[in-house]
């Protein structure tokens, strides 16, 4: 993807004068409900309505979505609301069947974004098509995974192209459904600027009373857009009750999110902005400094454990450590997530000089 040109014209072509918002049920159930909140949402922000009609689930036995006739049910939502659709494609009978009901996006899946040789089939299924073609992160934070899923689709000729952030899978306990990791999102930013990047705040948090949050987090860091789960009953939907909200909630939220401005140019602004990043360059400059210290005093211990045939990994030293870090965060308003990673991290380094020492 070294010529990205235009990736982002099709967000352009919008014209909105606010974020794109995807929103919509997990899944359509019913034509009556489908139809029900579209037309609660036709006149609001809301540019692009979503339904799952295809439901990947990680057990069998949980609804798996209406399947293809539920394609006609989002075709008479264009028809009568003129809302654009969209809707899950998880291979190339999928890609098939969304390109014959005409459907306006298709984004492809955490589930799907993990198998190359899946979103090679939706590659080739979709190959220079002109429709919208969004790929949500992996499930597991793979950066090159969701990148290379990216390319795959590039290079079957496809330009409107962008990626969904919805959170990534983890085994600790976390009050998020999937871990946001925004520095991977921004880390794609980074890599590939023009590339549209959406939030999908309800996978990540998993439950509804986080999405407002979430979302307001998103847009701080510049992303293009939201994909936001809505059901005219969610407690009673049929898959992922828990992180939809009501139309009129997101209605509310639409009116409620606070839109960044990219920058200023404001005198005052400006100058003080200088000031402010001059000072954490000077302190950034001062952890490297102590981190480096750090990793020496590491290395004495090492020596140290060597000739004593000590082993590196000392895990009640290192549980004492992290308590204490995580109270004495708390005393600096750094929260326990924030000292968890770092000090891992650092713990991380700290062994790997060791057993370099050990080796040496």
């Amino acid at each position: 993807m070294k010529n990205q040109t235009n990736l982002n014209k099709w967000l352009k072509d919008f014209e909105l004068d606010h974020p794109l918002v995807i929103g919509g049920p997990c899944s359509a159930e019913t034509e009556e409900q489908v139809l029900k909140i579209a037309h609660e949402l036709k006149d609001s922000d809301v540019t692009v309505y979503r339904a799952g009609i295809w439901k990947p689930r990680t057990r069998p036995g949980n609804f798996e979505g209406v399947g293809a006739i539920g394609l006609g049910w989002l075709k008479k939502v264009k028809e009568q609301t003129g809302l654009l659709i969209a809707t899950e494609v998880a291979n190339a009978n999928h890609c098939k069947l969304a390109l014959e009901a005409d459907v306006d996006v298709l984004w492809i899946g955490a589930r799907s974004t993990v198998s190359p040789f899946i979103v090679q089939e939706i590659a080739d299924a979709l190959k220079g098509t002109d429709k919208i073609v969004l790929v949500k992160n992996p499930v597991n934070p793979d950066l090159d995974l969701w990148l290379g899923g990216i390319e795959r689709l590039y290079k079957s000729d496809i330009k409107k192209l962008g990626v969904i952030h919805r959170g990534f899978s983890t085994s600790g306990k976390s009050k998020y459904r999937n871990q946001p990791e925004w520095q991977i999102a921004i880390e794609l930013q980074n890599k590939f600027p023009d590339l549209p990047i959406i939030c999908d705040p309800s996978h990540i948090s998993g439950r509804r009373d986080l999405i407002f949050d979430i979302s307001q987090r998103a847009l701080d860091l510049n992303f293009d857009g939201l994909m936001v789960e809505s059901h005219c009953d969610p407690d009673n939907a049929w898959s992922d009750a828990k992180q939809q909200i009501t139309p009129e909630t997101l209605i509310q939220y639409m009116k409620d999110w606070r839109i960044r401005k990219l920058t200023t140019t404001e005198e005052s602004y400006q100058s003080g902005l200088k000031n402010l990043r001059a000072k954490i360059d000077v302190i950034d400059q001062s952890l490297l400094d102590l981190l480096g210290d750090r990793m020496r005093v590491a290395e004495g211990i090492g020596e140290l454990k060597k000739t004593k045939n000590v082993a590196v990994l000392q895990n009640k030293r290192w549980n004492e450590i992290l308590g204490k870090m995580i109270l004495e965060g708390e005393e600096r308003n750094l929260s326990e997530e924030f000292i968890l990673r770092i000090f891992k991290a650092i713990h991380q380094e700290s062994i790997n000089h060791q057993q370099a020492i050990f080796k040496s």
